[in-house]
């Protein structure tokens, strides 16, 4: 029943579920983009990257708010490790609850990444696609399937050995494309208003040529092993550290969470870079503007956060975000008894009388009037 509905769906002619489902409108609004007059490839991805942040804004503002609050609770969560100081299994505890009290979720960092994974993928998928180019093993380039396409469609073969130009157009409903599914005809994947007359020109001239389907070879530097340090890869690792910073609760040991943080800040940039030496580089690109768009919205909504100080730089433009305690439920109070007999320790003395103490003035002021009395009646 799904083919059937898809297949239909302005004019799609080939559509697998359960993965085309999601992967198909993405490569479709990729597609549609491109083919505006005034954007390139690069621009596409671009404009591409700002539509899909804008339509997830709304499930990242409450996870970025829960973070803001987070942070000005760390004079509430300071004290309960001071509190228990040496027990780290009460301090977890009593932290634990004091989030559940203000509705706070210290995970709440992780979700923009696993929300961004499918969408990765999903584009990964269409830098591929629109390119045309695919990389066929020698045993698939013997088998039977590929003579049959082959016959039937356009497959040009490239100057690298084993690499092949899938067809722009041809038949959509051939058995073999089962067994090679990225020989599929581009055409059969896009919708009717769309359909293209030639392949999609990843190369992007305002970026010296660099074509965003491949691994980038334009802004890399060669280290070892074949791998290249992509200076792509660097730009979209700093806004990455940028960003996890400015979320990240201040290095603690007595917290549980605070190592889990930490840890993050630093591994996924570090992941970012050795990304940029295996990805396409319009894949980098598609991050770079996504996380920048993530920095900005972070950036309106709690300020700088926590990104200060930074390897101890504190500029004077970038104000503390302690400036408060959260605005929610506050622990409870001892009751109120503790606090009535504690009121006394909090007044400060009198000063003591100059003939002596007040307490020894009191007999001497009794025996004066005392002797005042007896001379009266004398």
């Amino acid at each position: 029943m799904i083919p059937i509905i898809a297949q239909g769906f302005l004019g799609i002619e080939s559509f697998n579920p359960p993965w085309d489902v999601f992967f198909l409108p993405l490569f479709n609004l990729l597609i549609f983009l491109y083919e505006l007059p005034v954007l390139d490839f690069a621009l596409a991805i671009i404009v591409f990257t700002i539509i899909i942040r804008t339509i997830l804004a709304p499930l990242f503002i409450r996870q970025i708010r829960s973070q803001k609050e987070m942070q000005r609770m760390q004079p509430l969560i300071r004290e309960v490790q001071r509190k228990h100081k040496g027990n780290r299994q009460k301090v977890s505890e009593e932290t634990m609850a004091l989030y559940r009290e203000h509705g706070v979720n210290p995970a709440a960092g992780c979700l923009p990444v696993v929300l961004q994974l499918p969408i990765l993928f999903a584009l990964y998928q269409a830098l591929i696609r629109a390119s045309g180019t695919v990389t066929l093993s020698a045993e698939q380039v013997s088998s039977e399937a590929f003579r049959t396409l082959n016959a039937a469609v356009d497959i040009t073969p490239l100057a690298q050995a084993d690499t092949y130009l899938a067809p722009v157009s041809g038949a959509c409903n051939l058995p073999e494309y089962s067994q090679l599914p990225q020989l599929l005809p581009l055409n059969c994947q896009l919708i009717t208003p769309i359909k293209l007359d030639a392949h999609v020109d990843t190369t992007v001239s305002w970026l010296f040529g660099l074509n965003l389907a491949q691994v980038d070879a334009v802004f890399a530097i060669p280290l070892f092993g074949g791998f290249a340090l992509s200076l792509l890869a660097v730009i979209a690792a700093i806004l990455q550290f940028v960003q996890v910073k400015m979320t990240s609760p201040r290095p603690n040991p007595e917290d549980p969470t605070s190592g889990m943080t930490s840890t993050m800040t630093y591994t996924f940039p570090l992941l970012t870079i050795i990304w940029g030496g295996i990805f396409p580089s319009g894949l980098i690109l598609y991050w770079i503007v996504y996380t920048a768009y993530l920095v900005v919205q972070q950036y309106l909504i709690m300020g700088w956060g926590n990104l200060f100080p930074l390897f101890g730089w504190q500029p004077g433009w970038a104000a503390s975000p302690e400036t408060g305690i959260a605005s929610g439920p506050r622990p409870k109070r001892a009751p109120a008894a503790d606090a009535t007999t504690e009121e006394p320790d909090s007044t400060p003395p009198r000063a003591p009388a100059s003939g002596g103490s007040r307490a020894g003035s009191r007999p001497a002021n009794r025996r004066q009037g005392g002797a005042k009395r007896r001379g009266r009646k004398r």
